[in-house]
């Protein structure tokens, strides 16, 4: 039986992971490197240690990932002050009835808290989730499984007993070596074959869950 839904947050809750998509580039680019799609699409919630050291080996140890993210945050920053944050389709469906049905729903992503805060009170669906896991609050992020066993031991449940929504692989990767149930949304990418053999399923969009609780 499911007790708890964890949900990643770029791209799987709120509509922000083609920023991701246009910004990373435009920062790479003020720094002098050319980033390409495919590159940036790799990195969709890769966390700490990982992040930094992939874009090392793609543009040399002179590159200095902080200074590039942070430009990269100031950039999208700006522009979603002027479009909005949207959430994903049947967001709001899904919150609702795993409230009504009594099952748990947090969030565990590669954002830091402070973001996360402010996107999830933005769009009005922070008092759904009973816990906010960052992946700053363990030793490595996404693809490695420590953010999602952090969340389980946060709620008092085994990993079985949780599924996890993700829309990218990085973060399947983390929820399936957890050992939680994984649904995919599919938001810039669909599913390779390899990422079809660790889920339970993948859907259309976030209401589309309701069949996956029974």
């Amino acid at each position: 039986m499911i007790r708890a839904v964890l949900f990643d947050m770029d791209g799987t809750l709120i509509d922000t992971e083609k920023y991701y998509r246009v910004f990373w580039p435009k920062a790479m680019a003020e720094f002098g490197y050319h980033m390409t799609d495919e590159q940036v699409l790799s990195m969709r919630s890769l966390g700490r240690p990982f992040a930094p050291a992939r874009l090392k080996e793609w543009f040399g140890e002179e590159l200095d990932y902080y200074a590039v993210r942070a430009r990269r945050t100031e950039m999208m920053e700006a522009q979603l002050d002027v479009d909005g944050i949207q959430l994903k389709p049947g967001a709001v469906e899904i919150l609702e009835e795993l409230r009504r049905r009594g099952i748990l729903a947090a969030v565990a992503t590669a954002t830091p808290p402070e973001r996360t805060e402010k996107y999830l009170g933005l769009t009005g669906i922070r008092p759904y989730f009973s816990k906010i896991i960052s992946a700053t609050q363990v030793k490595e992020g996404k693809p490695s499984p420590d953010i999602y066993l952090y969340a389980c031991e946060q709620l008092g449940l085994a990993p079985e007993e949780c599924m996890a929504v993700e829309d990218a692989p990085n973060g399947i990767l983390a929820a399936y070596r957890a050992g939680l149930r994984v649904v995919m949304v599919p938001d810039q990418t669909q599913p390779t074959e390899e990422l079809q053999g660790m889920l339970y399923t993948n859907v259309d969009r976030l209401d589309d869950l309701t069949r996956c609780l029974d």
